[in-house]
């Protein structure tokens, strides 16, 4: 199955330098994704191609407006050639919380529409429209809402099928099973006075895997307490349930 994807962004260049210069090419290549790069300007208004206005009530900033947007998400779901099934997303900072988990979610989806807010973000009346999902990608503000489209879509179609070269990598990445992740080392064995640790030179595999476990844990209760509190009680309840 080709998952197909739409950005409606007003900087098409920035996410289109992107798209060609991360895995996201790589998973187009291997038809995983199929991206749509719709220019909002395009469907701006009058001959300079309006796409903001002030807010009603006053107010600094300004604001995308409802009718270039609704022109751009109805392109965007002909061009996917069925409205059934579609997703959109906008990234918002009053959304729910974007993690690994709702990267899972959102790699499933056969068709997502994204829409990259600006400014003050966007006509209200578009989101009661069209939009199914909202996330925040944390708790600050940026100008560009293409930014935090491109960390929503790159971090989900890693996920996809047949987007990475080696599927299981992303299996063993931070959160996927909500640790943080062990450290990795390379060529040479020392540098600097610093060396591998010595388990990691042995090849016996259930060493390693005991070894990256203990480090995935250790590394997690020490940065992520949180997250680490949370991995405790998993483990608790699954021993409560095995006895």
């Amino acid at each position: 199955r080709l998952n197909q994807i739409a950005i409606i962004t007003s900087t098409p260049k920035f996410i289109h330098s992107y798209i060609e210069n991360s895995i996201l090419k790589k998973a187009k290549e291997r038809k995983a994704v199929s991206f749509h790069l719709i220019d909002l300007r395009e469907f701006g208004l009058g001959n300079y191609q309006q796409i903001d206005d002030k807010p009603y009530g006053g107010g600094k900033g300004m604001v995308l407006m409802s009718k270039p947007l609704f022109g751009a998400i109805d392109y965007a779901t002909n061009l996917m050639g069925n409205t059934s099934n579609i997703n959109v997303i906008y990234p918002n900072t009053s959304g729910s919380k974007w993690d690994q988990k709702e990267a899972k979610r959102v790699s499933r989806f056969s068709k997502t529409i994204l829409i990259c807010g600006h400014y003050k973000g966007i006509d209200q009346r578009v989101i009661d429209k069209y939009v199914t999902h909202e996330y925040s990608i944390g708790d600050f503000v940026l100008t560009s809402g293409a930014i935090p489209a491109m960390i929503i879509i790159d971090s989900s179609v890693r996920l996809m099928s047949k987007a990475l070269n080696s599927p299981e990598s992303s299996e063993t990445d931070s959160f996927t099973h909500g640790l943080l992740d062990h450290p990795h080392y390379t060529y040479p064995r020392e540098i600097a006075g610093l060396k591998v640790p010595d388990v990691l030179l042995t090849g016996h595999h259930g060493d390693i895997i005991k070894w990256r476990l203990n480090k995935r844990e250790s590394v997690t209760k020490k940065k992520r307490i949180d997250l680490w509190k949370i991995y405790k009680n998993k483990l608790k309840k699954s021993e409560l349930n095995y006895e």
